[in-house]
């Protein structure tokens, strides 16, 4: 079901078709709202949240109306992942339903016990954030964190890992702004060779907060956004459902919302189809969260890669692909990262215990 399900997506992608017979491959589920930190890169600062969780109507229904269907959940959103009470139950309801998941943590809350609980889970990846290899910038991003107690929970969670030969995928990431720029060396040095972490990224800020300035050029718009035919759609707290996580954060408008109309109205609504003729006629510039986002435009190859393979494989071929087109191995023109005034260094992709030249500056 899920590969026809692919296929159909793969057939409306490649013949331009708005009107899709098929759903969403990815979601991003915002299970919580609540967060224990204050960053200045997180919309969390403009875009005022309430101190909720997702209620188990909306949370089943969404994976039960996308079962047969939806191949992975990223069960992350402007909230931190721990600070749901129900997290491990959401993790084994999508298992139930045959729908694989992902989660990204401030690792506040990653203490061995939750650490022993997560390992004992059947989920496939998880990102741990981790913004500066230096006290002073960690914790200026990181408003509320202690450098020393999430780096050691997160060393600790990954010698857990290794120790029970787990196959869960572990990435320890770093958004790179302004103050811990000089810090990349610093940290790719301390984790890639860390028995447990199996992927370093130092990636560029997406939320437009901290480089207001950066964005498509109309020109930029050679092809159609991969989000409106694959996903991942992008589920609030509340219900509300969004394009992608790019269009609540620049302040667009949902498409539907989940219990009020069935998932398949809602991904083929008219704002969804409006979107998609735009985006074919080579004028999505002329859709405003599309004109102000952030995010990198792949190369349709790389779209139609993403239909063939399952939602899993996808997630774990993505940092290889970025890996060897941010290394010059591929083509650039595979993947469009949104331009800024002032030219930056691009983001570095890195297998744990492998070595790479860094193009920091």
């Amino acid at each position: 079901m899920r590969a026809w399900n692919r296929a159909k997506l793969l057939w409306g992608y490649l013949g331009r078709r708005s009107d899709l017979r098929a759903q969403p491959v990815e979601y991003i589920v915002e299970t919580t709202a609540k967060c224990n930190l204050y960053c200045p890169m997180c919309p969390r600062e403009t875009h005022l949240q309430p101190k909720a969780d997702m209620a188990d109507e909306i949370f089943n229904r969404l994976v039960e109306e996308s079962g047969a269907s939806a191949e992975h959940m990223m069960l992350i959103g402007l909230g931190e992942p721990f600070m749901d009470a129900k997290i491990f139950d959401r993790i084994e309801y999508c298992e139930q339903h045959g729908i694989s998941t992902l989660l990204s943590t401030n690792g506040t809350f990653l203490d061995e016990k939750t650490s022993a609980r997560l390992l004992d889970t059947r989920i496939e990846h998880i990102t741990l954030s981790f913004d500066g290899s230096t006290k002073e910038s960690f914790e200026y991003y990181r408003k509320g964190a202690r450098f020393e107690k999430v780096r050691d929970n997160f060393v600790r969670f990954a010698r857990m890992k290794h120790e029970r030969q787990s196959k869960m995928q572990v990435v320890v990431q770093m958004v790179r702004m302004e103050r811990n720029a000089g810090e990349v060396d610093d940290f790719i040095r301390f984790w890639k060779d860390l028995p447990g972490i199996d992927q370093v990224r130092i990636k560029e800020d997406e939320t437009n907060l901290m480089r207001p300035d950066a964005g498509h050029a109309a020109a930029d718009w050679k092809y159609p956004c991969h989000y409106l035919w694959r996903g991942p759609m992008y589920v609030k707290q509340s219900g509300d459902v969004y394009p992608c996580c790019q269009s609540y954060m620049l302040d667009g408008a949902p498409v539907g919302r989940i219990g009020e109309q069935p998932l398949a109205a809602i991904w083929n609504s008219a704002e969804m189809q409006r979107m998609r003729r735009l985006h074919v006629a080579g004028r999505a510039a002329e859709i405003d969260i599309c004109s102000r986002c952030c995010t990198t435009i792949p190369h349709p190859a790389l779209v139609a890669g993403s239909l063939i393979f399952h939602g899993k494989t996808v997630r774990r071929l993505l940092p290889l692909i970025e890996r060897l087109t941010f290394f010059s191995k591929l083509p650039r023109r595979l993947l469009n990262p949104p331009k800024a005034k002032t030219a930056e260094p691009e983001l570095v992709q890195i297998s744990a215990g492998k070595s790479a030249k860094s193009d920091q500056p």
